[in-house]
């Protein structure tokens, strides 16, 4: 005769190792990501040279603004709403997602393209060059959220995996013709490889046609999270073309370059909801009492990373740092401790966030970005205007920390009001 113990059991070990296999491509995949992103950069401030490489860095802080209207349109929705749903009823959702994020890519693409064209110049082609590769890195993207939604993070993976191959010979091709716009399509080219293995992996094709449906559905979390995603991305454009505008395009270049120091963990804050957020709804569905913890778990695990990761680079010696950043070094070396606790802070965040997220709190979880944004701006321009770039870092540092504890202190709120309104459905 089995216990009511030994049925609970039976019933959790298997979850237990399935949360596991997930998370486990999640990191994985991020670790993919993180690598590929950090050889890139690496690549191209050795090419380059500084001036050059910030040019390239505004370039990547664009991309990150339309990334993050994409995602609050098209993929935050899908991981919100339909991870852990029948096949069935997650086909036709991502068919629509993927395709609202290959419109996105498009439309905006179209406009950077005209713009960048008509501007001339390296900073011109640069941002002509991102309007033509727009699709293929944001259809890329979409792939990615829709398979860990789906919790076929291997998928993922691999499509990642394929596209860091194919950008080896990209970044070969980029480097004869030893232009950022170059480097950018490079870029651009590895994705659109990924993207359309993305599509022989799912046997889905994008809808485009279906963008407008799908905006419709998700309409009172999209418009939601693309506010609280643009701010994200948004304030980082505002600082790095502030940073440019106070202290010179090459301190642009020397934030970059702390930022690549950090690379593993950056990417990680950067991708974690694709893995997370997924992750958290279900335990939500299954388990609620267990999200707070399982959020902790998560903030808590990934600043103590960050924090070892910081004090390693402060080991570095300068011969190999000069080795792999060339003449950004000097300068970035000098921002690994600021750059650290900033990066500390956000991981912190990230639990809470990701909480506030799979509760599908988007008022909640919207006024904290939009306060954390605001203090990221203010933080860093303010810090530029008092102490140059390196009073820019520390600005940013203290004003992530400040912001990781207004996510926590919205994240309690959010789980009562759930577990009232669960209550209150079960009574009805």
């Amino acid at each position: 005769m089995t216990t009511g113990k030994e049925k609970t059991t039976a019933r959790t070990a298997p979850t237990g190792r399935a949360v596991a296999g997930r998370l486990s491509w999640g990191l994985a995949d991020q670790a993919v990501c993180s690598m590929t992103n950090f050889a890139l950069g690496v690549y191209v401030a050795r090419s380059l040279g500084l001036a050059a490489f910030g040019v390239f860095s505004l370039a990547w802080v664009t991309y990150g603004v339309v990334l993050s209207v994409s995602r609050g349109l098209a993929t935050d929705p899908l991981v919100v709403r339909f991870s852990g749903v029948p096949a069935a009823t997650w086909r036709p959702a991502a068919a629509r997602a993927t395709g609202t994020a290959l419109g996105v890519g498009a439309a905006v693409g179209t406009v950077f393209l005209a713009v960048g064209s008509a501007v001339g110049g390296r900073v011109g082609t640069a941002f002509a060059a991102l309007g033509i590769v727009l699709p293929a890195l944001l259809l890329q993207d979409a792939w990615r959220f829709s398979f860990f939604a789906a919790g076929t993070g291997r998928k993922a993976f691999v499509n990642d995996l394929l596209g860091a191959v194919a950008l080896v010979p990209a970044m070969f091709a980029a480097a004869r013709a030893g232009s950022v716009a170059a480097y950018v399509l490079a870029w651009g080219a590895a994705a659109a490889v990924a993207a359309g293995y993305g599509c022989i992996q799912s046997g889905i094709r994008p809808r485009p046609a279906g963008a407008r449906h799908w905006l419709r559905e998700q309409r009172d979390l999209g418009y939601r999270y693309l506010v609280e995603n643009v701010g994200v991305s948004g304030a980082a454009q505002l600082r790095a073309y502030g940073l440019g505008a106070i202290v010179g395009v090459g301190a642009v270049g020397v934030i970059r370059g702390a930022e690549l120091l950090l690379g593993p963990f950056l990417a990680v804050l950067m991708g974690l909801s694709m893995v997370t957020v997924a992750e958290a709804a279900r335990v939500l569905r299954r388990a609620p009492h267990r999200l707070r913890a399982f959020c902790l778990l998560l903030g808590a695990g990934q600043a103590v990373a960050a924090l070892l990761w910081g004090a390693a680079l402060l080991l570095v010696p300068d011969r190999a740092g000069r080795l792999v950043l060339g003449d950004v070094w000097n300068s970035a070396s000098e921002l690994v401790v600021p750059a650290t606790l900033g990066v500390a802070g956000a991981g912190l965040g990230v639990g809470a966030m990701v909480g506030l997220r799979a509760l599908a709190a988007a008022r909640r979880s919207l006024r904290c970005q939009l306060f954390a944004s605001a203090a990221y701006v203010g933080g860093g321009l303010g810090g530029a205007a008092l102490a140059g770039t390196s009073g820019s870092a520390w600005g940013v540092a203290a004003a992530t920390v400040g912001s990781s504890a207004v996510w926590w202190l919205q994240l309690g709120p959010a789980l009562r009001e759930h577990h009232r309104n669960t209550i209150s459905e079960a009574m009805k």
